[in-house]
Order: structure tokens, then C-alpha cells, then sequence
């Protein structure tokens, strides 16, 4: 598949909930050799609001460019660069509305990434690496919070949660939805099992109830899908 069959909708109704095994989707060339993605959540063709997996081969790189609606990652595996830094796996990184940056790497890495989906008030960059994560109780026994972003209006939180074997949260009603992408481990629900590599996008209003049998972690992105953060001059 080349990069001009992308289709431009791609779980683009967010009233609608998603779960995708992100392991079983194809990788999608991009327009520069080295680099694939794998296609979550999309409006728009090679400017587009989205939400992707990409994936960087060994000695890769991406030729620099403006992050106009601003850009949000987490990296998965390797090691991720760019002239401002090296973020190692499970580095969380927020480039705000107006930023430029190139991409690279030296062993390859895959990363989470979401495009254009910053407010333009949001004009400070984040860096939180793995070991600057501050876990604090959550809302159940055997559940821990490290939050990695909090907006100052409260419409978006971004974590990573950890739940220890046999962890249930209680039952709640999602407000202006939320993603979660399973890190490792497994959870659970009425519905299904979700293992490593499971993204789950919910509605406003979805209720259920979180259980690991196991254990799990997990990076989840609440409050962000109201409709005012949808609206076209946010996408």
C-alpha cells in the first residue's frame, strides 16, 4: 500500500467506541523510506488529525518539519531523536502548536503518536522519561497514577497507570471519552480482555469496569473528546 491510498477517515465518528489489536494492523509506508505507521484514528490525508502507531527503521530519519496544531508521543520500544534530545523507551514528549523539530534514529523505535490535536494556549514543551514518573494512589487498591500531563482547564489528563494482580476498578461513566493503549499485562472488562498493544478509544458516557487478573500497565488520555476540543479549528 503507497501513501496516496490512505483513506482521509479512519475512526473518525468519536461517538463511536474502538478497540484495536494495533499488532494485526498493516504497517503503511509513509512518504519517507524507513518509516511506517499504523493507522488509528484519522481525518485528513498527510496533514491530518491522527492518531498512529510509527514505526522507525534502524538509522532512520524524517525530514524536519512544523508541527502547526502541535504533536504528543510516547515511545513504545528503541530509542527516539531529534535535535533537541534522545528519548528512550517509555519517554512521554509534548511539542506544542508551532513547533519544528527532524526526527531520527540511530537503533530504530516505534512510537504512539498523536498530530494537531493541541489547543494553541498549550505553548510549553514536555519531556518525561521513565524514571521522572511519580506514581501516586489511584482509585482502587493495587491501582497507581503517574500523571504526565493535566491541563490547567481539567479537559485533559494523560497518565500511566499501573494495576497490580487481581485490581477492580469501580464502575464509572467515561466523561468527554478517553484512549487507552495497553502497555503490558492485561485488563479486562464486561466485554472483552484486552492484552499489550490493545488502543481503546470510548465515548462520552461509556460505562464499565476495569479488572486485571494479572497485572498491567497501561498510558491513558482522558477528557480530551468534547465536543468543543473536536471542533474544525482544533482538528
Amino acid at each position: 500500500m503507497n501513501t496516496k491510498q490512505i483513506n482521509d477517515l479512519v475512526n473518525a465518528d468519536f461517538n463511536k467506541r474502538v478497540v484495536l489489536d494495533t499488532n494485526a494492523l498493516p504497517w503503511i509506508p509513509s512518504p519517507q523510506p524507513g518509516v511506517d505507521r499504523r493507522l488509528l484514528d484519522r481525518i485528513g490525508g498527510e496533514v491530518a488529525r491522527a492518531t498512529s502507531i510509527v514505526r522507525y527503521t534502524p538509522d532512520s530519519f524524517f525530514p524536519g518539519h512544523l508541527h502547526a496544531m502541535g504533536e504528543e508521543y510516547l515511545v513504545l520500544d528503541g530509542v527516539f531523536s531529534d535535535e533537541h534530545g534522545h528519548y528512550p523507551a517509555g519517554t512521554y514528549v509534548r511539542n506544542p502548536p508551532g513547533s519544528r523539530h527532524t526526527p531520527f534514529t540511530e537503533p530504530g523505535c516505534t512510537i504512539l503518536v498523536k498530530l494537531r490535536q493541541m489547543l494553541r494556549e498549550d505553548n510549553k514543551r514536555i519531556v518525561i522519561e521513565p524514571d521522572q514518573r511519580m506514581f501516586e494512589v489511584g482509585t482502587s487498591v493495587g491501582h497507581d497514577i503517574a500523571t504526565l500531563f493535566n491541563h490547567k482547564n481539567g479537559d485533559e489528563k494523560v497518565s500511566i497507570e499501573r494495576f497490580a494482580a487481581g485490581t477492580t476498578m469501580p464502575r464509572q461513566s467515561i466523561i468527554d471519552g478517553e484512549e487507552v493503549f495497553v502497555l503490558s499485562g492485561a485488563i479486562s472488562d464486561e466485554h472483552r480482555d484486552y492484552g499489550p498493544g490493545t488502543w481503546i478509544r470510548s465515548p462520552n458516557g461509556f460505562e464499565c469496569e476495569i479488572k486485571s487478573k494479572d497485572g498491567a500497565v497501561l498510558w491513558r488520555k482522558q477528557g480530551h473528546l468534547s465536543q468543543a476540543r473536536l471542533a474544525p479549528e482544533h482538528a
